[in-house]
């Protein structure tokens, strides 16, 4: 009898392990690998580093810890906790920002309060276009952002890649 269980290991701030990709065909150079946990460890707190890219959309990874700035958008956006637990308030934007690519900061944001949401591990929300979010969280964690490549997102390929 073969044994098909299978054990799944997901990584934390607190316990990661760098993993390895298999080229399964073509050059090395096409493929890139980056580790989120240690992206975000070696992280400023809410630094949005991009880890993977699709012409103009990226998937950013963030520390969360503490509090944030009020971010918003011009088109909607989806995060994932990967790690720990973060609370994220909306405010429906008076103004809301128009045409930008990639989230902007909205300093001192004008609008009605739409509440609140609280993330952990493995849950996931829409940050929606036209509102200011803001992430608070007691302890470190891990957030991943898919939204379009804008000003406040950061490249750092050489630092993070596997060679």
């Amino acid at each position: 009898m073969t044994d098909t269980a299978f054990h799944t290991v997901f990584g934390s701030l607190d316990g990661y392990r760098k993993g390895e990709i298999e080229i399964t065909s073509g050059q090395a150079s096409h493929y890139v690998f980056s580790n989120v946990f240690e992206v975000a460890a070696n992280a400023a707190p809410y630094e949005k580093i991009v880890v993977g890219k699709n012409l103009e959309y990226v998937i950013e990874t963030l520390r969360t810890d503490g509090r944030s700035p009020w971010f918003a958008c011009s088109h909607d956006e989806f995060v994932i906790l990967m790690d720990g637990e973060v609370r994220i308030d909306f405010i429906k934007l008076d103004t809301p920002p128009q045409n930008t690519a990639g989230t902007v900061l909205a300093d001192n944001p004008a609008g009605r309060a739409m509440g609140h949401v609280v993330l952990r591990r493995g849950h996931q929300a829409l940050l929606p276009a036209g509102c200011a979010y803001r992430f608070s969280a007691e302890k470190p964690g891990v957030a991943l952002v898919q939204t379009l490549f804008g000003a406040l997102s950061v490249e750092k390929w050489a630092d993070i890649c596997l060679h």
